[in-house]
């Protein structure tokens, strides 16, 4: 629980709410230093606000696999369907089938848990799931293939042993959490064209009506409008269910085949990221109403009937926008109804952008979203020991959080995941030479990190354990109990002799008592959890990077510095406070130190290591607000939606600045409030017409509660922006050309219209479309009879009321594009390839090799261990180059290469360079499908089969597989790794994709896998 604020604080912080029905006259038009209210028993004015702090901005999560924690009932273990694994899915050898683990054993463990200093259990969902999805040959484990939305896998206990944890968990002060989905459910529903199709988009088949007439579902999302569908009609595949599974689904209503996008698979990429089936995973129509009230009702009885405290939310990028805006509200106020003030909702947007994270905090409504920005950031300080100005550069990004009901303190904030990996994995990749004790001391940085600075702390079960393992999905799901799966055994645990063999549940481990410490600390000292969080100093280069922590009630200051570098470093650090005592109260390092007259502190840090320090007394009360003045508010470069408000505060105290927006003839309303400098909110404006004015103006709160209002700045909500999507810049176009863009904000009353110019002439009309989210036309080149190398460029259009919008041009070339005469891989490595300098963009044993098979470059070298930068030099010079994510003149690209030989590779279509290493390779790759029987395998579909396999080359790190005689005919085929179909690779090289369709006229044909690209041709 917090700390009992005093009422004076109170009554300012509800103010924020009270604000929303002020009127405009409340406040002068303008202020100067010092006006406002300056009477500490009286509240401060109706616009100053305190920063908010919603309930959960202190919580300590443990993340854990219930199926990988614990076996407290073996009696479970197949979950009731027998001894096949193929039935029961429960094999303790394969890290893809249950493993034993369950409800019971949670609570069994709880004292383990509660250890850490955890105060909120969030479970990986744990509703029934189809225990085996034959077509992945796993499975569901992890709880993401639900049948039944109303009960808990058999395989991890019972309904009644989900209400005996909870009632074990609040006993102890502690929450537990659900992670719920709603964009699909198990892959129960095929297609009458077949099993897992590619993605078909809405503008080659766009839906219709039960009655066949055409329609864009996004102008009819969230509405009780939407249109009756029929599977016959509607969609591009139909849907049709297996004899048997009419009813399989919980609730009933799941089993309305019209109640899904019946698109076919997902590449994970613009428009099908939305529509499509993640793996044949049945993707449901969130934006019929009909999905999003039985969504809601489905989880309220979670909350309302076992007590639930909470839910993480899976793939909600993928979900649309008008269900989070209805979704989020309801749920929550549910909650509230059923006394869980507390009640939390945070979702999952796997992306490292804060403009884009943040649209679901403050578009959509909902409370937080995982802070997957964070997680790079600390991975890039900690582990990787970048330069310590980008974690500050990330730190003032904050700003894209706050709005008048949410912001950046109540994100959740994590080091690695079920998805993606863990910690412990990254550091050992990273720095491949370091010993364990190095390992260790990083681990331990980046939990410092995520404990000291701003958000709630996630721990990933076994991370406590030192838990690696070589990557994420099955790779990073380890059980904390002995294990039986050949692949854990092996792995090298951190911080410990241990091994997966044995239970390892250990307190004593370092990394186990260090986050108990930091839990501990944490809740000794609250400003460390969720008081305002000040950047202060980063070093040039790796070293310290320092903030501060400060509660708006307690006044007093800590000062956080964290050492990303080998060796100690001290650095001068910023405060509030002039000439007083600071005392260390975490870390290695000086008692005591006094700040200077100018209100410096030296710090003194060891080696990969933070320490902590607190003044020995309040930051002195300012005797007058300072000035306020807004900047000129503008659209916000990285969210045309949004208009970015900057106020320039004097002085150098501790101050909160609200911030109001009006319209014309409306009332002033608060659009959030910030306490860090810069101070700065992006306000949402997405809804408006471009054109509309609003106004704005910012009040600062000091904390000697003296107010001054700024003068009032007027802007307008921008026009869309517009953006080519395809075709690629640069690219070679022959025949028919797709174009594609996106609108910035998105709006499904948009249409957009597409031109083209050729050779520099005039620009002609190719189409237009009004099917959002993505916008597509197709030219036809072919018809225009261009000679190959003519210039062609194209652009998207619209216009509206008082605005024309245009994007940037992309230019193509007719027929296949030139090639340069070389490319080099210039850097820092050089002198080792025999070069005589390094950075040599002539050098021919830096040189690639160009294979016309794919149009990649390669080049396979010889390299010692170490860190290393390049970039792809063209045509023997630096005239033109290209960088990390292909820019042109781009930032170097970083190397850290473990020793060996490494195959650089060049796209000269994306202008992308990679590195891809042998030991990242499968073990075997087949080209499995309806041609295996053709090769000489006893049946089709066989991933096992010897004449179906492929043979890496050495030189290229590219499957091969030369075949001299294939009669004619149409196949169908996947690329399957490892002999099996646990990992797959179809159309476009998506993961467990559709089948890829090859028409072969009969005769020799290779098929070619590139393990960077999963992509499987045959030619």
């Amino acid at each position: 629980m917090k700390p009992r604020r005093p009422a004076w604080f109170r009554a300012a912080s509800t103010l924020l709410a009270a604000a929303l029905t002020a009127s405009a006259t409340a406040l002068p038009a303008q202020a100067t230093p010092g006006t406002g209210n300056t009477d500490p028993k009286k509240p401060a004015p109706s616009s100053a606000a305190h920063s908010l702090r919603a309930p959960v901005t202190d919580e300590n999560f443990y993340f854990v696999m219930a199926d990988r924690f614990s076996n407290g009932n073996t009696a479970n273990d197949d979950g009731g369907l027998g001894p096949d694994p193929m039935v029961s899915g429960f094999d303790p050898t394969k890290k893809g089938f249950y493993n034993g683990g369950d409800l019971a054993g949670l609570r069994d463990k709880i004292d383990y848990i509660q250890g850490l200093g955890t105060t909120s259990i969030w479970l990986t969902p744990s509703f029934k799931n189809k225990a085996v999805q034959p077509e992945d040959k796993s499975a569901g484990y992890h709880g993401y293939w639900v049948t039944d939305f109303t009960q808990i896998d058999p395989h991890l206990g019972t309904n009644n042993e989900l209400k005996a944890l909870i009632v074990e968990a609040h006993s102890r002060g502690m929450k537990v959490y659900f992670d719920i989905i709603t964009n699909h459910t198990a892959d129960v529903i095929g297609y009458e064209e077949g099993a897992r199709k590619s993605y078909v988009s809405k503008d080659a088949a766009p839906y219709r009506t039960a009655q066949g007439d055409v329609f864009d579902d996004r102008d009819f999302a969230g509405k009780e409008t939407f249109p009756k569908l029929n599977t016959e009609t509607s969609f591009p595949y139909k849907p049709v269910l297996e004899a048997g599974e009419e009813h399989v689904k919980v609730p009933d209503w799941l089993n309305d085949l019209t109640l899904y996008h019946n698109r076919g698979d997902t590449t994970f990429t613009g428009e099908d990221s939305m529509y499509g089936d993640f793996f044949g995973l049945d993707d449901l129509f969130t934006e019929n109403p009909r999905v999003v009230q039985g969504m809601e009702d489905i989880y309220k009885s979670w909350i309302g009937d076992f007590g639930v405290d909470g839910f993480r939310i899976d793939t909600m990028k993928h979900v649309n926008n008008e269900f989070w805006q209805e979704f989020g509200p309801n749920v929550l106020n549910y909650a509230k109804a059923q006394g869980k003030d507390e009640f939390f909702m945070f979702g999952e947007v796997f992306d490292t952008s804060q403009s884009f994270t943040s649209q679901f905090t403050t578009r959509n409504q909902m409370q937080a979203v995982l802070d997957f920005p964070f997680q790079d950031a600390a991975r890039n300080f900690a582990s990787k020991s970048q330069d310590a100005r980008n974690l500050g550069t990330f730190f003032a990004r904050d700003d894209w959080y706050t709005d008048a009901d949410s912001n950046v303190y109540q994100l959740p904030t994590f080091l690695g995941n079920h998805d993606m990996g863990r910690i412990g994995s990254f550091i050992a990749a990273d720095n491949p030479g370091a010993t364990d004790a190095e390992k260790l001391a990083r681990d331990q940085l980046a939990h410092e990190l995520m404990y000291f600075s701003r958000g709630n702390p996630v721990i990933y079960y076994g991370d406590e354990q030192g838990f690696t393992g070589p990557g994420g999905d099955q790779d990073a799901r380890q059980t904390l109990f002995a294990s039986q799966v050949p692949e854990y055994l092996d792995d090298d645990l951190l911080g410990t002799d241990a091994t997966h063999a044995t239970d390892n549940f250990n307190t004593g481990h370092p990394l186990y008592a260090k986050i108990s410490e930091l839990a501990a600390l944490t809740k000794e000292h609250p400003a460390l959890r969720d008081g305002a969080h000040q950047h202060r100093y980063a070093a040039d280069g790796e070293g310290i990077y320092a903030f501060s922590r400060t509660d708006a009630e307690d006044q007093r200051e800590y000062v956080v510095a964290l050492n990303n570098s080998g060796q100690q470093q001290t650095a001068q650090v910023p405060t509030y406070i002039e000439k007083r005592n600071y005392t260390r109260i975490y870390g290695e390092a000086v008692n005591d130190v006094k700040t200077s007259a100018d209100a410096m502190l030296t710090v003194t840090v060891p080696p990969l290591s933070a320490v902590v320090y607190q003044s020995s007394g309040r930051i002195p009360h300012s005797k007058a607000a300072p000035a306020i003045a807004l900047q000129q508010p503008a659209a916000a470069p990285a969210d045309n939606g949004r208009i970015k408000v900057t106020a320039d505060v004097g002085g150098s105290s501790f101050y909160e600045v609200t911030f109001e927006a009006k319209q014309a003839g409306g009332d002033w309303t608060p659009i959030g409030t910030d306490d860090t400098a810069p101070y700065q909110v992006f306000h949402d404006v997405a809804a408006l017409d471009p054109g509309t004015a609003v106004e704005y103006r910012a009040t600062v709160l000091d904390n000697g509660r003296h107010t001054a209002t700024s003068g009032p700045r007027t802007a307008t909500a921008p026009a869309p922006k517009l953006t080519i999507q395809k075709p690629v810049e640069g690219s070679s176009v022959e025949g028919k050309v797709e174009i594609s863009a996106t609108a910035d904000p998105e709006k499904s009353s948009h249409v957009v219209s597409f031109e083209r110019s050729v050779a520099g002439g005039g620009w002609a009309a190719v189409g237009s479309d009004d099917s959002s989210p993505a916008y597509t036309a197709v030219d036809d080149l072919a018809s225009l009879g261009l000679s190959n190398g003519t210039q062609v460029q194209y652009r998207a259009t619209m216009s509206g009321p008082g605005y024309t919008a245009a994007s940037e041009p992309r230019t193509v070339t007719v027929g296949k594009a030139p090639q340069p005469d070389s490319v080099t891989v210039a850097g820092t490595f050089n002198t080792e390839l025999g070069c005589p300098a390094d950075w040599d963009p002539g050098c021919p044993q830096a040189s690639l090799v160009y294979d016309p098979a794919d149009s990649i470059w390669r080049l396979s070298a010889e390299l010692p261990p170490g860190q290393y930068e390049f970039k792809a030099a063209l045509n023997g010079n630096w005239t033109v180059n290209y960088g990390a994510d292909g820019a042109l003149n781009g930032n170097n690209i970083v190397l850290n290469h473990p020793g060996g030989t490494v195959t650089f590779r060049y796209d000269h279509r994306t202008h992308l360079t990679s590195t891809v290493y042998a030991s990242q390779q499968p073990q075997a790759v087949a080209i499995a499908g309806s041609l295996n029987s053709e090769l000489g395998c006893a049946s089709d579909w066989e991933p096992a089969c010897d004449q179906a396999q492929l043979t890496l080359d050495p030189a290229s790190q590219v499957w091969k597989l030369a075949v001299t005689a294939l009669p004619a005919g149409t196949y169908e085929f996947k690329a399957a790794l490892n002999r099996g179909w646990e990992v797959n690779y179809g159309a476009d090289g998506a993961p467990n994709g559709g089948n890829i369709s090859y028409k072969h006229d009969g005769g020799p044909v290779t098929f070619r896998y590139d393990h960077t690209t999963h992509l499987l041709t045959a030619g």
